[in-house]
């Protein structure tokens, strides 16, 4: 359902740096770039979910969305531990570390929040028992 999510950036590089890094952990790479404006998108290919960054067209300073949130599945506790580390040691902030967030079970929500360098809240999450 869904295609792709756009962040926005005030800083093209810095969150490409980031974002080539951070999704490279997860074997996604750059799908699609647009110079000017900067538009990028990482993605494992053209016909997977993606995750975008670019400037706002209207040219307005990027600010952060209340309540928005993009969500990357990983399919192993541990990825998400990972992702999470890698965040943060490439100058992204801690939202809630890696954690149960509901109880065990086949329902189980395991996830870990943090920003982006623009202040972008993600998450990076596993549903499901433990592996």
């Amino acid at each position: 359902m869904i295609g792709y999510v756009t962040l926005g950036t005030n800083d093209i590089e810095k969150a490409r740096g980031f974002y080539d890094a951070l999704l490279g952990e997860m074997g996604a790479k750059r799908i699609m770039q647009f110079d000017p404006p900067g538009f990028t998108m990482w993605g494992a290919a053209m016909d997977k979910p993606g995750l975008a960054v670019t400037p706002p067209y209207n040219g307005e300073p990027a600010t952060v969305g209340n309540g928005t949130m993009p969500a990357l599945v990983q399919d192993k506790r541990a990825n998400v531990d990972r992702i999470y580390a890698k965040a943060l040691e490439l100058g992204g902030t801690d939202e809630g570390p890696p954690g149960l967030r509901s109880e065990e079970g086949p329902q189980a929500f395991y996830g870990a929040y943090f920003r982006d360098l623009d202040g972008n809240k993600l998450c990076a999450f596993k549903m499901g028992p433990a592996d």
